[in-house]
């Protein structure tokens, strides 16, 4: 008899990080900067400067979440404040599939990403949000992630960061 495999929040495999992307490139048609992002974020995982968990349902990802530790990383562009490459990292791209929205995943993710953090020697973690994401903002100051840090204007958008001591 084959068991029903449980709910996972764990690093991704190489081979899940490729199916992730694969739905976020089929789930934005068009917009060429999926598959720009694609392959900057599997090259951070790659050469170490990141690394992306997922949230993993009966054997298929369905969400994810990615911690950069290197300024060298595009997204966050050289801004030590949100990671140093040593006692700092950044939470990016934290997504989920809408059919498993609300109901716990992204928090059991992003503990699981804070733990393998604490693990490894970091003190803290940043994330960032748009301002007009108000619902996200809250999770956010929920979760911990209360100290502001600063604010940017990416890609027309202001964007809010915040710290959270590990």
């Amino acid at each position: 008899m084959q068991t029903k495999k449980e709910n996972e929040y764990r690093i991704a495999s190489p081979q899940e990080l490729e199916r992730l992307w694969e739905k976020n490139i089929a789930r934005n048609p068009g917009d060429s900067r999926w598959v720009r992002w694609r392959d900057a974020y599997i090259g951070y995982n790659r050469k170490g400067m990141a690394v992306t968990f997922a949230v993993v349902l009966g054997g298929e990802p369905v969400g994810e979440g990615t911690l950069l530790f290197s300024p060298g990383c595009g997204a966050i562009e050289g801004r030590t404040a949100l990671a140093d490459g040593s006692t700092v990292a950044n939470v990016n791209a934290l997504r989920i599939e809408k059919a498993y929205e609300g109901q716990g995943h992204i928090s059991r993710l992003m503990r699981a990403m804070e733990n393998w953090a604490k693990a490894r020697g970091y003190q803290a973690l940043t994330i960032g949000v748009d301002a007009w994401e108000t619902r996200n903002l809250g999770i956010y100051l929920h979760w911990g992630y209360g100290r502001f840090v600063m604010a940017e204007e990416e890609d027309g958008a202001l964007v809010l960061y915040y710290r959270k001591e590990l």
